[in-house]
C-alpha cells in the first residue's frame, strides 16, 4: 500500500468508528490529494455518516467528507482519491462524478454494493480493500440496528 492509500484508508476507518461511538452508522470517508512524486500526500479532508447523528437525509461519509473539504478548485478535486470504508451509495457516487474525482478506493463492498458500476462506466478508477475491520464493524453494526440501516439505504 503506498503513501496516499495508507493515509486515506487509516483516516476513513477512523472515521467510521467515529461514528459508530457516536451512535451512528459506520461509514468514514476521506478526500486525499496526490501530490509531486518525493512529497508527502496531503489530506484535505475527512467525515462519517451522519445522518442519526444530525437527523440529516443526505450525510452519508461522502458528502460529510466533500462538506468538510470546503469549496476547492477544480483541478483539486481531479488530484484526489476519495476513500470510503463502504461502496458508495448512488447519491455519494453522483457527487464524486460530478467533481470528477478520478480514484475511489473502498474498504469493503459485501454489506452493500453501491454504484461501483457507474463509476467504473464513467472512467474512474475503482479498488476494492475487501477489508475484514471495515466489514465487521459494518455487520455489527447492521446486527444491532437494521432499522437505521434500512433508512439509510432507503429500504
Amino acid at each position: 500500500m503506498d503513501a496516499v492509500d495508507a493515509l486515506g484508508t487509516a483516516a476513513a476507518l477512523e472515521q467510521a468508528k467515529k461514528s459508530y461511538a457516536e451512535g451512528g452508522i459506520p461509514i468514514g470517508a476521506a478526500l486525499v490529494q496526490h501530490v509531486s512524486a518525493g512529497s508527502a500526500p496531503k489530506l484535505i479532508a475527512c467525515g462519517h455518516n451522519e445522518r442519526i447523528q444530525k437527523s440529516s437525509a443526505t450525510l452519508h461519509g461522502e458528502m460529510s467528507c466533500l462538506e468538510n473539504a470546503g469549496r476547492l478548485k477544480a483541478d483539486v478535486y481531479r488530484n484526489c482519491t476519495m476513500f470510503t470504508t463502504l461502496s458508495p451509495c448512488i447519491m455519494c457516487t453522483g457527487a464524486i462524478l460530478l467533481y470528477r474525482i478520478p480514484r475511489v478506493v473502498i474498504g469493503e463492498n459485501a454489506t452493500f454494493c453501491g454504484g461501483e458500476d457507474l463509476l467504473l462506466a464513467n472512467g474512474v478508477e475503482v479498488v476494492v480493500l475487501d477489508d475484514r475491520e471495515c466489514r465487521d464493524l459494518m455487520s455489527k453494526f447492521i446486527a444491532e440496528k437494521p432499522e437505521e440501516w434500512n433508512e439509510d439505504i432507503g429500504e
